[in-house]
């Protein structure tokens, strides 16, 4: 019974979701308010389980981060980087759009996708408003991209780490599986952005005229803030890569990077705190609850084992299934929990069809299809959600749909060609 209740609420507020019947913060709140209230998951679960409560390191990450986006952009830097980048692409639509995506796609293998996207998208709203371009196309194909260059690395995406941490897999084993494929579906994407964004790329002379007489040094307002902005962003991307020899977490590292900037600097608290988006911070909280609640109910467990079952004995079926419905429902739920969730049953599969290339590829298939189908809705991945509040309080608000539309196709892509390499990789050449 508690598992249907637990799909029923959790279904309901995804339909207000999906069509803006009501704010998705208020959705998400009444979902997680409904789930507490029917005994559905407790107190001490949602607020202080690993596996079924509040990520609050990726919320304490975001609000890290976001403080430092708020302060770097008094400095004016995000204005010298939307002129140069607009310059260097001769204020060409389609040249702005790929050189932001590859940018992009390569900062969230290096560092991860929620923090590539806080620091990419105010330079897309300044280029875009000076080139007279509409922002949500670039905003979307940013963030796809985000994703999928996240999926290349360790780091790059929250359930990467989970899969390395049950599987025994190092930074250079994903570099290794994965990066390639990555690559390769980056050039496939970049080359599908100018057909899935062909009516967004007009081109204004005028503007461009404006934008190329500009000098891009004139725009920074603070020289000395932004030393001390890019020396406290320096060492905080450097304890991202290094967090896991150093054992501290990301949202660690992020939050003291904001105290310290905030400390040295002379920026007010109040001024330091104005761009932080708590309306998504508070739409995470309540979207994780309710995810909770549908693992602690034993909902996504149930899933998790009739995948297996239904993979029998054929390592090839399992693998393919496993990426199908991975990336199925890390569009739906967050992909953090599932891939909790998942990572011992893929373990005990593994471990009995003995260590060969094709019982390997089941963890491969699993971080493609968490990573990569995280595109196909709004809900689907942080970065997404986190964009989408970006964009709202610029004025430019995109909509669940719009956003799914496109996620989807570019989803659905992704794990068409991952199907083939996976298969070719571990199965016919291994």
């Amino acid at each position: 019974m508690a598992q249907f209740l637990s799909v029923g609420v959790f279904v309901g507020a995804y339909i207000l979701i999906a069509t803006e019947r009501v704010h998705r913060v208020a959705a998400a709140l009444g979902g997680a308010a409904l789930m507490l209230a029917l005994r559905l998951t407790d107190g001490e679960t949602a607020f202080h389980s690993l596996d079924a409560g509040v990520d609050w390191n990726v919320v304490f990450l975001l609000l890290g981060m976001m403080i430092i986006v708020g302060v770097i952009k008094q400095t004016g830097l995000f204005e010298y980087l939307a002129i140069a980048a607009a310059k260097r692409a001769r204020g060409k639509p389609y040249a702005v759009l790929a050189m932001f995506v590859v940018i992009t796609a390569t900062a969230s293998a290096a560092l991860d996708n929620v923090t590539t996207v806080l620091l990419i998208a105010p330079v897309t709203f300044l280029v875009c408003d000076r080139l007279g371009l509409n922002p949500i196309p670039f905003l979307i194909a940013e963030v796809l991209a985000s994703n999928i260059g996240g999926t290349a690395t360790l780091i790059g995406d929250p359930p990467n780490i989970i899969i390395a941490s049950r599987a025994g897999l190092s930074f250079n084993d994903f570099l290794l599986h994965l990066a390639p494929f990555i690559v390769v579906l980056m050039i496939a994407f970049v080359v599908v952005c100018r057909w899935l964004f062909r009516d967004s790329f007009q081109y204004h002379e005028d503007r461009v005229a404006e934008v190329m007489a500009l000098s891009e040094r004139e725009a920074i307002r603070n020289r000395t803030l932004l030393v001390q902005s890019l020396i406290v962003l320096g060492l905080v991307l450097i304890g991202f890569v290094l967090h896991s020899a150093l054992h501290v977490e990301p949202s660690v590292v992020a939050l003291l990077g904001a105290g310290l900037l905030v400390l040295i600097s002379k920026v007010t608290t109040e001024d330091a705190i104005a761009d932080v988006e708590w309306e998504t911070l508070v739409f995470f909280m309540g979207l994780f609850v309710m995810v909770g609640a549908l693992v602690k109910t034993g909902v996504i467990d149930e899933v998790s084992h009739a995948l297996a079952s239904a993979a029998g004995g054929d390592p090839l079926l399992a693998v393919m299934a496993l990426l199908v419905v991975s990336a199925l429902l890390s569009a739906i739920v967050d992909n953090i929990p599932y891939v909790a969730t998942m990572a011992p049953i893929v373990g005990e599969i593994v471990a009995a069809q003995g260590d060969s290339p094709q019982s390997q590829s089941m963890w491969w298939a699993l971080a493609l299809g968490a990573d990569l189908g995280g595109n196909a809705t709004a809900v689907g991945a942080s970065a997404n959600v986190v964009v989408l509040g970006l964009a709202a309080r610029n004025g430019t608000p995109i909509s669940f749909w719009k956003f799914t539309r496109y996620g989807a196709i570019v989803a659905g892509l992704s794990i068409l060609l991952a199907a083939p390499y996976l298969w070719l990789r571990y199965f016919l050449l291994a």
